[in-house]
């Protein structure tokens, strides 16, 4: 019995050994050339790229679909100028002219009778379009991948405490909540948010910094009308997207004592002109709407519906105000891109600050109070009796689609994320770069788009009225270069790790920055720089820009202005 009871025990032993040695006790890590964290459109052009350039590459999206923004509502593409998208960032917008081609994918209206417009408009000559479903956008980039060797893997959430392991300022691997890990020789971080940057222990920041720091006219408080750029040029801050005169902001009109509104900022003082602030631009869902009635969910009053919280709504339209709060721009197949205007729409102000920082399941309650603010919001305007009927009959005949999302009701899970962290590394991209008083001499793409800021906080004038505050426009320049050092740490952070989204920047530069062509751009430099660091087996720190440069040109990206 004793001898039996001994052979078991080593069998069982070396089974033991056995079973771990294959991974089944503990987990091996998966070992890949790059990984990516974030499935962004800035992730997906880093993994084609580092595809093409020979790489194993996995791609770690944390939720269960691909392609942020761009397949989440933002359809018509904010570019600036068109000249400047290059490589796989106008292989997209390509493929996106060739989906439309097929008439196959024009269900919901002949091609014929589509017509899109403003800066987007795509001309007859033209090889890409620039205006799509968020479906399409999907697809498109399926198809993109599929021609590469990409490990996809969804609904993979970093542990954003202890899941970063670092050695001797490198990267080792990254685990995932749920225990997966994954091991590298370089790393992207293409969130929106920078959760893998920050987890890293990178120097970033969150919100607006002072005028004063930087040199900038643009930036911290923007309580003015009147905003000039460093050129002189005068551009529109208080006065747009902002309330009719005499809007009263008191619970009971005119009674100070009753309290302020809600959403309002505490104390109804927005700060001094030019002052840094913690505050960052609002947050939104771009919503795919359509008219089309075999097509259309219409807009439901939200269970947690708060009428109080749309006085301010109501007053607006009783004090003169006499359009539809939204730009309601168009899609193919009857669908929309529909966007914030004016003083009291989509943009939830203020209501977002936490956000940058906060854990998972706090950000899921923010965004489903954004959710829900939007929805209660349509539901007043499709059907309140305090808007006027005319506002009420054409907001009534829209409503979200029931072919875009994965969600019943029609509304996408990826909120518009205008801003969040941004890193700060040996190289800050400024208002200066923007309008080319600073150029940096190591391009890795280019912006285009004016300075743009939504609206930061709501605040309680000199005259007793409600305003908005923190809106900037500033358009009317070149497109300028991205410097290559602003998508890279401080040397001496971390030498492993790119961040192609949460780049080096001010505020205000960053909302020049912070637009889907210029992302994608950014992620297919990121990715070829990392590729050459380990052809080189340097650094990120250590890439000879001669040859990143070289590469980057070769691979059809733009580095100057006008293209050569």
């Amino acid at each position: 019995m004793k001898i039996r009871v001994l052979i078991l025990t080593t069998f069982w032993f070396f089974t033991f050994l056995s079973c771990k040695n294959q991974g089944i006790f503990t987990q091996k890590p998966n070992q890949f050339d790059i990984v990516i964290y974030g499935g962004t459109s800035a992730g997906i052009a880093a993994a084609i790229q580092a595809s093409r350039m020979g790489n194993s590459v996995v791609l770690i999206e944390p939720t269960n679909r691909i392609g942020g923004l761009t397949t989440g509502g933002l359809g018509q593409t904010d570019i600036g100028n068109k000249m400047v998208v290059g490589g796989i960032s106008r292989e997209f917008y390509q493929g996106i002219r060739k989906y439309y081609e097929n008439q196959n994918n024009w269900k919901w209206q002949k091609r014929s009778e589509y017509r899109d417009g403003g800066q987007t408009q795509t001309g007859n000559s033209e090889d890409a379009m620039w205006t799509f479903e968020p479906s399409a956008a999907l697809t498109v980039y399926n198809t993109m991948m599929a021609k590469e060797n990409i490990t996809l893997e969804y609904n993979q959430r970093l542990n954003r405490e202890t899941g970063v392991k670092m050695q001797n300022q490198k990267i080792i691997e990254i685990e995932m909540e749920g225990g997966k890990k994954y091991r590298g020789k370089m790393f992207i971080d293409a969130t929106y948010e920078g959760d893998l940057m920050a987890a890293a222990g990178i120097t970033y920041t969150v919100g607006r910094e002072s005028n004063k720091e930087f040199g900038e006219t643009l930036n911290g408080v923007q309580a003015n009308t009147i905003g000039t750029t460093l050129r002189g040029t005068v551009s529109i801050n208080g006065s747009n997207h902002n309330f009719v005169k005499g809007v009263d902001p008191y619970i009971v009109t005119g009674d100070r004592s009753s309290g302020l509104l809600p959403f309002i900022v505490d104390g109804g003082r927005p700060g001094i002109d030019g002052r840094s602030n913690k505050g960052i631009q609002a947050y939104c869902f771009r919503m795919t709407l359509t008219d089309h009635p075999e097509n259309r969910v219409p807009f439901r009053k939200p269970d947690n519906y708060i009428e109080l919280e749309y006085e301010l709504l109501f007053r607006n339209y009783e004090a003169g105000y006499d359009r539809i709060p939204w730009i309601n721009s168009s899609m193919p197949n009857r669908k929309t891109d529909t966007n914030n205007r004016d003083g009291f729409s989509t943009d939830f102000i203020g209501q977002n600050y936490d956000y940058p920082e906060a854990s998972y399941k706090e950000r899921e309650k923010i965004i489903e109070r954004h959710r829900s603010y939007q929805q209660g919001l349509m539901w007043s305007l499709a059907y309140h009796p305090r808007i006027p009927e005319s506002i009420r009959n054409e907001v009534s005949r829209w409503g979200t689609c029931k072919d875009e999302y994965e969600r019943e009701d029609g509304w996408q899970q990826q909120l518009y994320i205008r801003e969040a962290r941004r890193m700060l590394s040996d190289y800050i991209m400024t208002q200066l770069h923007c309008e080319a008083y600073e150029v940096a001499e190591d391009p890795v793409g280019m912006a285009a788009y004016g300075m743009d800021s939504h609206n930061v906080q709501r605040y309680v004038d000199a005259n007793d009225y409600v305003q908005n505050e923190g809106n900037v426009e500033a358009h009317g320049f070149s497109p300028y270069p991205i410097s290559y050092r602003a998508i890279i740490p401080k040397k001496g952070e971390c030498s492993n790790l790119l961040v192609p989204v949460c780049v080096s920047s001010t505020h205000i530069a960053f909302g020049s920055i912070r637009m889907e062509p210029v992302f994608m751009v950014l992620g297919q430099s990121a990715a070829t720089a990392a590729s050459l660091a380990i052809q080189t087996e340097s650094d990120i720190h250590s890439v000879d820009y001669i040859l990143l440069k070289a590469r980057l040109i070769k691979d059809k990206q733009i580095l100057v202005y006008p293209p050569k």
